[in-house]
């Protein structure tokens, strides 16, 4: 007897169904189990995200309902993010490669990229652009794609990262256009000024850090920790941006549940912490004005 076909639609079903019977976290491109179980079968059988319903009625062959399950299993033993398992994740419509030297991308600023940052910037007038902490490299590419005649410097602190970075950047075709440095944050880049810096730096607590999913422990902490209130890294991003910023350039940065944190240590700095429609917050925005007056306050409390 012939055995039963398995379609798309069968096998998304089961995983979902596995995936939701185990203590699994989610956060890494998906947030609930069909969505997850979708992605897997979506990428090992190689469909795309356009396809109309009529692909889930598609037969699934027997080598790819193995290698769907393998992965599947190993999502609910090891609870490795599944686009370290992929070595794919997708960021503003882009697909990217990762594994575990960088963070799996997430980020509610692919919104903003997507719309050009407006109304905070007039498009035509960007010209060059920082990412700092560029990870994976997704916001620096995505921000290329987004500004075509933009040039992009990528920063990170981690030669590995920067090596995912070149990787992305090659797939994506835009080595005349994004340039990736080794840098501690503004460390390596001289006079070099921007009309827009986008900064996602490390920005999580010790107590978040200590009290993680499993899933979360599979990232690296340098993409992470940053201190016991998780400013660490954003303190030295408010005392030194204003030097690296045209004088109508603009600093968006991701501080994620830091957000409060942040608040309370310059309550006086106004902060526009931008909305989203598709979910995500802890994002501010200031100006060159903002950062130098912060920077004065700053200096004028140590000398008083």
């Amino acid at each position: 007897m012939q055995a039963a076909t398995t379609t798309v639609g069968d096998l998304i079903a089961d995983v979902a169904d596995k995936f939701a019977a185990a203590d699994l976290t989610y956060g890494h491109g998906t947030d609930n189990a069909g969505d997850e179980a979708a992605w897997l079968v979506f990428s090992v059988v190689g469909l795309s995200w356009d396809a109309g319903p009529a692909v889930y009625r598609e037969a699934v062959s027997e080598p790819e309902r193995a290698r769907v399950e393998a992965l599947a299993s190993r999502r609910v033993h090891e609870h490795r993010p599944l686009a370290y398992l992929l070595n794919e994740a997708w960021f503003a419509g882009l697909k990217f490669y990762v594994d575990e030297r960088v963070l799996v991308p997430r980020s509610p600023i692919a919104e903003l990229i997507h719309e050009q940052f407006q109304p905070w910037v007039d498009p035509d007038g960007i010209h060059r652009i920082l990412d700092l902490g560029t990870g994976s490299g997704c916001i620096a590419i995505a921000a290329a794609v987004a500004f075509d005649d933009a040039m992009v410097d990528a920063v990170d602190i981690s030669a590995d990262a920067l090596a995912v970075a070149a990787i992305n950047v090659d797939t994506h075709s835009l080595g005349a256009r994004v340039n990736l440095l080794e840098s501690d944050l503004f460390e390596s880049l001289g006079r070099r000024r921007y009309d827009l810096i986008v900064a996602n730096p490390p920005y999580v607590d010790a107590d978040d850090m200590m009290s993680r999913a499993e899933e979360f422990r599979h990232e690296p902490s340098l993409g992470l920790a940053s201190g016991k209130d998780g400013l660490d890294a954003t303190r030295r991003i408010l005392q030194q941006a204003s030097r690296f910023l045209n004088d109508d350039g603009i600093l968006v940065c991701e501080v994620g549940n830091s957000q409060p944190a942040l608040e309370a240590a310059y309550p006086d700095v106004p902060f526009i912490w931008l909305t989203f429609e598709h979910g995500g917050a802890g994002v501010f925005l200031l100006n060159k004005h903002n950062l130098e007056e912060l920077c004065q306050a700053t200096a004028s409390d140590k000398t008083s």
